[in-house]
């Protein structure tokens, strides 16, 4: 017989160094002879941990509820319901697994995971629409993302960090080159509305429509390819040639150092549940799920709209943003309220500039691809609204610190912002020029 040394514990393997740290129980079922009875046990551990890794996973039960009601054809607004409380805790696994993926790949691969699986949720909704000719739904679902996450998130963050933290810092640096890429994000919203007032001045009365419309989409295409290529120095630039200045960080009080030591050792110590593979299947078993439910959901938006007299914009540019990042909005606000407000504004401000600088570029792109008309030229209101909330976002983060009252504004601001889009109508049309005409006079 082998002495204790050998058999007393099992060697850690692929799948044993996955849960020791939190159970240890797969060292013994590694002992089994048979595979047959060791792999479904393996399986159903993990299926278990992950389904109880957040309380948000019990709204699951509404994810085969709401295909059932999309596949049997059932009232539109239940298929709407149901599948709207289905993406939540898909959204919420979605972004476990893709923490868990990117802890194993290191910096470069595991900031490109958060990059493409961070706004999968809203990506996908947005390619389901788009295929179906909504192309209102995708720009409203577009800003409404880039707005939850510069107001709602960014303001409960700097609320709940408030209370419990006098005043908090964060790197200036990520903060201002963050807020100068939103800054370009804005002005490229801002020049197609711009260029189709003056084309609309420019023609005469009798002038079809579609005329005026190519410009608009030669911009767009053109704009859209020159912010995928920012949106690559960027990441470029944040994870190889100025790393160093990323992983600069305000110097804290000496007792708060010596926490913020202990924290991160507990945290370097602390394993992770899944492995890469494992962590891959359920990717890409959510991101099925998320397509399947978004088809669902992007049907049943026509009748919502009919029987419940709520628009469009609202629906796209307010609800669905909030499901889609639902998880984010979490976890924003659990690493704000620890003081670690750093990692908060990169949820909340990254994830938005990459709904601007990635996801929309990537979507004109595919919609040029498939043949429809997807413009970055958003309604006057859209595109003043975007401004402002940029405009105010990059204010309040310029000093490198924040408080609760500033978050209690940015808060204040997406209220104001949701009222007015929930009395906006579908049909209400205007330009720049028509603005500025208003503002300066006849």
């Amino acid at each position: 017989m082998e002495g204790p040394g050998e058999n007393g514990t099992a060697e850690p393997t692929e799948h044993t160094g996955l849960l020791n740290s939190h159970h240890g129980v797969l060292s013994s079922w590694d002992q089994e002879e048979s595979p047959w009875r060791r792999y479904p046990k393996y399986i159903l551990f993990i299926s278990k941990e992950v389904l109880f890794s957040n309380y948000v996973n019990i709204l699951l039960v509404f994810v085969p509820l709401g295909i059932v009601a999309g596949a049997i054809g059932m009232s539109p607004t239940l298929v709407f319901v149901f599948n709207f409380l289905a993406i939540i805790p898909l959204a919420a696994l979605l972004s476990f697994a893709t923490e868990e993926l990117s802890a194993k790949l290191g910096q470069t691969l595991g900031g490109l995971m958060n990059a493409t699986f961070g706004n999968a949720v809203e990506l996908i909704v947005s390619i389901v629409a788009l295929k179906n000719g909504e192309i209102r739904i995708v720009q409203s679902s577009m800003l409404g993302s880039i707005l939850s996450n510069i107001l709602l998130v960014l303001g409960c963050c700097f609320l709940a960090g408030g209370i419990l933290h006098k005043e908090q810092k964060f790197n200036m640096t990520v903060a201002s080159t963050m807020s100068s890429l939103m800054a370009v994000a804005s002005a490229s919203l801002i020049i197609p509305a711009t260029l189709y007032a003056a084309i609309r001045s420019s023609k005469s009365k009798d002038s079809g429509t579609p005329e005026s419309d190519d410009p608009i989409l030669v911009l767009s295409h053109g704009t859209a390819i020159i912010l995928l290529i920012l949106y690559v120095m960027y990441l470029y630039f944040q994870l190889y040639s100025h790393a160093e200045l990323f992983d600069e960080t305000p110097k804290a009080a000496p007792d708060e150092e010596n926490a913020n030591d202990e924290e991160e050792e507990e945290e370097e110590e602390e394993e992770h549940l899944l492995s890469p593979w494992a962590a891959a299947v359920v990717l890409v078993v959510i991101t099925v799920c998320v397509a399947v439910c978004a088809e669902f959901l992007v049907d049943s938006i026509d009748s919502i709209v009919e029987t419940a007299h709520i628009s469009k914009t609202f629906i796209g540019l307010i609800l669905l943003p909030i499901v889609g990042n639902a998880a984010e909005h979490v976890t924003a606000v659990v690493v704000s309220v620890k003081n670690k407000m750093d990692l908060a504004i990169g949820v909340a401000i990254g994830s938005s500039m990459q709904i601007a600088l990635l996801v929309t570029p990537f979507l004109v792109i595919l919609g040029w691809i498939l043949g429809q008309p997807m413009t970055l030229h958003f309604e006057t209101f859209e595109t003043v609204v975007f401004f402002l909330s940029v405009l105010i976002c990059n204010y309040l983060i310029q000093d490198g610190s924040s408080n609760y009252l500033e978050g209690a504004m940015l808060l204040g601001m997406y209220i104001i912002i949701a009222l007015a889009f929930y009395v906006y109508p579908d049909d209400a049309t205007g330009d720049v020029g028509s603005l500025i005409k208003g503002v300066m006079g006849r």
